[in-house]
């Protein structure tokens, strides 16, 4: 058994080696992330408080559709998902155009829908995250789960997101910058259904090879008794 460790212990070294020495893949696009203060943009079922000035009769509520759009009394099927309130006031008073003079059309979120975002990777406490109103930060989302194990990588945290035509969308994100406050505009704003996932470092997919390909096939005891110098050894007996 000592001659199997010593012969793996070379192995061991030049894997490790070769993790930390090897080409680092290539880095994403910069993500167009949100960031912290940017404008609300409405979400399948937030709902919406629609208000005209001079025909007060016409106000209502209305809720985000599962399709993503909002009916009224005088139009219908209006897009409304990943708008702001502002935008689709405009839309409101082009559809009400036909049937009033001078639509004056205020939007303005009522309620808002719970925000689901999810975690995964080397958090305490991978899951989903549910909040009320405007979606989390980076920060906020991952201290919900826990934080990060010491195994988890903080440099380069990844967020999986939906694009148009149903693409995932990858981006990489400095999350140490951003947890330090050296680059507080890394604490983006997460998009409803993101997921955040927090890679692992290389030491930790080391090890987490040696005990997948060689401690379940060679019973290694990992400690320091093992004969250090066995040629001295020998020419004692």
């Amino acid at each position: 058994m000592r001659r199997e460790l010593h012969r793996l212990l070379p192995l061991l070294a030049g894997l490790a080696g070769a993790c930390a020495d090897g080409p680092a893949a290539p880095p994403p696009p910069a993500p167009p992330l949100a960031q912290a203060g940017m404008p609300y943009r409405v979400q399948v079922g937030d709902e919406l408080a629609v208000r005209l000035f001079l025909t007060p009769e016409l106000n209502e509520d209305v809720t985000v559709r599962p399709d993503g759009r909002i009916s009224t009394q005088l139009a219908e099927a209006v897009p409304a998902e990943g708008r702001t309130p502002e935008a689709i006031a405009v839309a409101l008073r082009t559809g009400y155009a036909s049937e009033l003079r001078d639509p004056r059309i205020t939007v303005e979120v009522k309620s808002y829908a719970p925000v689901r975002v999810y975690v995964a990777g080397e958090v305490f406490t991978p899951g989903e995250i549910t909040t009320a109103g405007p979606p989390p930060t980076l920060l906020a989302a991952v201290a919900r789960a826990g934080g990060v194990r010491l195994s988890g990588d903080k440099t380069a945290v990844l967020i999986v997101r939906r694009a148009d035509g149903g693409r995932a969308v990858l981006f990489s994100v400095r999350y140490a910058d951003a947890l330090s406050g050296r680059d507080p505009s890394a604490d983006v704003v997460l998009q409803p259904y993101d997921i955040v996932i927090v890679p692992k470092t290389g030491v930790a997919q080391v090890y987490d090879w040696v005990n997948q390909h060689i401690q379940q096939f060679v019973p290694v005891t990992w400690g320091f008794s093992y004969n250090v110098n066995p040629l001295v050894n020998n020419q004692k007996q």
